[in-house]
């Protein structure tokens, strides 16, 4: 970051003849002696917009104007240094994985908010959650010393005491040559270099990068199935996946020099001769191309280069080129980025050829898994499990899988799911505590309190998060201590960042969850003021409102919601359950269809479809019930279904969907009193007796559901 200059644009910038339209605007620089401004032209009239800072340089410079309450927002019109034109600087940023551009009023493109100190020293954003007014500080721009190696004033008294000439023993500063482990320099580093959430502001060299950050993985679409980058993810998710890295030997400063620079330019191969040195030596075996100027180097083939918003990005992996991905998942290999006159399966023959061993078997296996999981499709639900519980796994996939399973409702994931919290990633072990949440049984909830004791504020916050809610006594121990001590870590980070809606939506939760619907509301309230677009904070604030009897408030908010997203499945969900509860039937009928035909996977939607057509269409309701019972493996939908069997007058499938269910859920006592209920005959009868005598021999029945048997047995 620097400030802008007419020295600066007469040296760097050409000029923008042509005016660039963005959003029904018309957008010119004008840059040069006398002038460091954009203007703006829209029907309403003309304004001019002053260039103040200018972000980047080796591929692109964006560049900042002051707007309302301190805001420094990213000017509309960004310059391309290799090409030497303007363009569309939010338009560029558009995902490969759809959607339209951001404008660039939002707070995504808002330098206090979203660039986290990354390009100045020392700042401090200071945001006041009250008025929304900025008052940030930076100490210089650019990355200074102080970043990497922490506070300077000790480090300059000692050496100020030793006399010009003479090295003290302590220099009195973080890090430094043989001072940091690899895995402590690479974590320096992450905080600028990770798509991740802050859990503090507090980080400081040297400290773990999981007790103030959560790391984001490939649930997000931002990256192909494979793990390879589709836009812009900062490097350390992909860096995570380098088995270099995983040896504890490779870190950042291994390669590059504390300004980034790229230590072995020179010789880009000598930055693997320390561990490679054999492949290094001869590398026409290795690399199977006749040795010359065009031969590939180690960076060229284990480091292949993607592009987005005109920036070149290395791939940190370090994994060697897979074709079998791009063939399957369109993924980028390094065969291809150089043999672009080539297919992808001419080059996974190829390296099938070179290489016997299948090298790409387990990057495809794993890929798999991911891109089905993302699908929603759980027949490899098995395979995923299996993976999760392999100790030899990756984390970053086993992670992503872990998150992605949030939405996969049969049960036998529970168990991989538990055993994931004794992982020896605490990456793993975070992303396993937030899917366990709310525990799905008391062994859940045992883990996770012992989860709350963590040595990792990442793990501790995202169990005591998954246990808010849940009621529970510990009167006294370690746990209580722990758990006291996590729930308050947890809420601590939840206003770490209070400039970002998200912060304000995951608040709101935090208060639902323990039944504050006044300020959960609020919350939401605050989320949506800072993200009008954002459709979350919407919807479950109407949530809070129907909880508190409030439902034309709830409708209000939900119609609000509509029109940002009318395909999306939550709210139209929850538009049909308010209908539902408002007794407008139709309006219910209507916009469950519409959440079901949006999502077919929401078998919530098809249970409450099948309530409601119960007695107006018997056998939708029947089709709607096998589709929840299908969906999801849960006893209510499978006692439903029974229920418009019997209803529509398919008595003995209701039976044997009963019988089922009573197999599966012997602890349901439903099941036993309606199957007694619709016999028809003394030999039906018998036969439910029978079931509810065993049922009534187990020991797991709760008291009431003992009694009931207990009544309909007798």
């Amino acid at each position: 970051m620097q400030p802008y200059t007419e020295v600066f644009a007469e040296t760097n910038l050409t000029p923008h003849p042509t005016p660039l339209t963005i959003e029904k605007a018309n957008y010119q620089a004008y840059v040069g002696k006398g002038q460091g401004y954009i203007i703006e032209k829209t029907d309403q009239g003309q304004k001019k917009l002053t260039i103040e800072h200018v972000l980047g340089g080796k591929y692109v410079y964006y560049f900042l104007t002051p707007m309302d309450k301190g805001r420094l927002q990213t000017l509309p019109l960004a310059y391309d240094v290799v090409k030497k034109e303007w363009f569309d600087m939010a338009g560029s940023g558009i995902r490969h994985t759809g959607g339209e551009s951001v404008s660039w009023t939002d707070a995504a493109y808002t330098f206090n908010t979203s660039c986290h100190g990354c390009h100045v020293s020392q700042m401090r954003n200071n945001y006041d959650p009250k008025t929304g007014i900025y008052e940030t500080t930076w100490a210089e721009p650019g990355i200074n010393c102080e970043t990497c190696h922490g506070p300077s004033s000790e480090h300059n008294r000692v050496c100020r005491e030793a006399g010009k000439g003479n090295v003290p023993k302590d220099l009195k500063i973080l890090g430094g040559k043989g001072k940091f482990t690899a895995k402590e320099n690479s974590d320096a580093c992450a905080p600028c270099h990770a798509q991740m959430i802050p859990l503090t502001g507090a980080f400081m060299p040297g400290d773990e990068f999981y007790d103030h950050f959560d790391l984001v993985t490939l649930e997000d679409p931002d990256w192909y199935p494979d793990g390879r980058d589709l836009g812009e993810n900062y490097t350390h998710t992909t860096w995570s996946l380098s088995p270099c890295v995983k040896s504890g030997k490779l870190g950042c400063v291994h390669c590059h020099t504390s300004s980034g620079r790229f230590r072995q330019k020179n010789d880009p191969n000598s930055a693997c001769s320390p561990c490679h040195d054999n492949k290094v030596a001869e590398p026409e075996k290795h690399t199977m191309h006749t040795t010359g100027p065009d031969t590939p180097t180690c960076i060229s083939c284990h480091m292949h280069k993607t592009h987005f918003a005109r920036m070149d990005r290395s791939d940190h992996s370090m994994l060697p080129p897979t074709p079998a991905t791009t063939i399957a998942y369109g993924s980028p290999n390094a065969c291809n980025g150089c043999h672009t006159d080539k297919e992808a399966k001419w080059a996974d023959k190829t390296v099938r050829e070179w290489r016997t061993r299948d090298y790409q078997a387990p990057v495809l296996h794993r890929a798999g898994l991911v891109d089905a999981a993302r699908k929603g499709d759980w027949t490899k639900l098995s395979a995923m499990t299996t993976y999760i519980a392999n100790k030899k796994s990756d984390p970053i996939f086993v992670t992503s899988l872990i998150r992605l399973l949030r939405t996969c409702p049969d049960a036998k994931k529970w168990p991989s799911l538990i055993s994931a919290l004794e992982n020896s990633s605490p990456l793993v072990r975070s992303a396993a505590a937030d899917a366990l949440g709310p525990p799905p049984s008391p062994q859940a909830a045992q883990a996770l309190v012992v989860a709350t004791g963590d040595p990792i504020r990442l793990v501790r916050i995202r169990a005591a998060a998954a246990l808010n809610g849940v009621p529970m006594q510990i009167t006294k121990g370690k746990h209580k201590t722990n758990l006291d001590k996590a729930q308050k870590e947890y809420l601590t980070s939840l206003t770490a960042r209070p400039d970002m809606w998200t912060s304000h939506y995951n608040l709101g939760n935090y208060y639902m969850l323990g039944r504050d619907l006044k300020q959960a509301s609020m919350a939401f309230g605050k989320a949506h003021e800072l993200a009008p677009q954002a459709v979350p904070p919407l919807v479950n604030n109407a949530m809070a409102h129907a909880r508190g009897g409030d439902l034309q408030g709830a409708e209000v908010l939900l119609m609000k919601a509509l029109p940002l997203a009318p395909e999306d499945p939550a709210i139209l969900y929850n538009l049909g359950l308010l209908k539902s509860e408002m007794g407008d039937t139709a309006g219910a009928e209507k916009f469950l269809r519409a959440s079901l035909k949006a999502d077919p996977q929401l078998a919530r939607a098809a249970y409450n479809l099948s309530v409601i057509l119960g007695e107006k269409s018997p056998k939708e309701s029947v089709t709607f019930a096998q589709t929840a019972s299908d969906l999801t493996a849960n006893p209510r939908y499978t006692f439903n279904l029974a229920f418009a069997q019997h209803r529509y007058g398919q008595t003995e499938q209701a039976r044997s969907t009963l019988k089922k269910s009573i197999q599966t859920w012997p602890e349901f006592t439903d099941a036993y009193l309606y199957l007694l209920n619709i016999a028809e005959t003394d030999k039906q009868k018998a036969e439910a007796k029978a079931l509810i005598g065993t049922a009534l021999s187990s020991h797991t029945l709760s008291k009431t559901s003992r009694a009931r048997l207990k009544q309909a047995f007798q």
